[in-house]
């Protein structure tokens, strides 16, 4: 009878999980370079958004499926199956949900004042110390927008 409510709650505590794992360091990342790559993964990291859900289901159908690469390495040396399993469930969710994590995080990241974190530098803060320490504190809202929004779409 709550089988499906615990899918769902499993779901959705497991990506935001793995989005906060993967988006802080790449919005960070985003927010701070001016590279020649930063359009190319910001145009990656909103692909999901462009693409129609079916085109990109199917998309990661094919990715996934054990005649690509991906899925046959995996089928192989692990003898995991990442097609209409959980895991595969995860890692669409991951993957349609990245920019909905990566660029409200870039923006708060982008919105903070720089004399701060150059003060921080100053003090002898490494990057990393800076980043948890300085920067994710100061973006207030943005933060937990992404975890509210993660969450309750999953669990709703």
């Amino acid at each position: 009878m709550f089988e499906p409510f615990y899918i769902s709650f499993k779901l959705a505590s497991i990506t935001v999980l793995i989005l906060f794992i993967i988006s802080l360091p790449l919005s960070w990342y985003l927010s701070q370079t001016s590279s020649k790559i930063k359009p190319f993964l910001e145009a990656l990291t909103a692909l999901p958004i462009v693409l129609p859900p079916s085109v990109l289901g199917f998309y990661i159908l094919v990715a996934l499926s054990q005649n690509s690469p991906l899925g046959a390495f995996f089928q192989e040396t692990f003898n995991i199956s990442l097609v209409f399993n959980f895991t595969s469930l995860v890692i669409a969710s991951c993957f349609y949900s990245l920019p909905f994590m990566v660029q409200p995080l870039q923006s708060g990241f982008e919105s903070l004042n720089k004399n701060m974190l150059e003060a921080s530098y100053l003090a002898g803060k490494s990057k990393l110390q800076t980043l948890l320490f300085v920067a994710l504190p100061n973006i207030k809202t943005s933060p937990y927008y992404c975890y509210y929004h993660h969450f309750c779409t999953y669990c709703w």
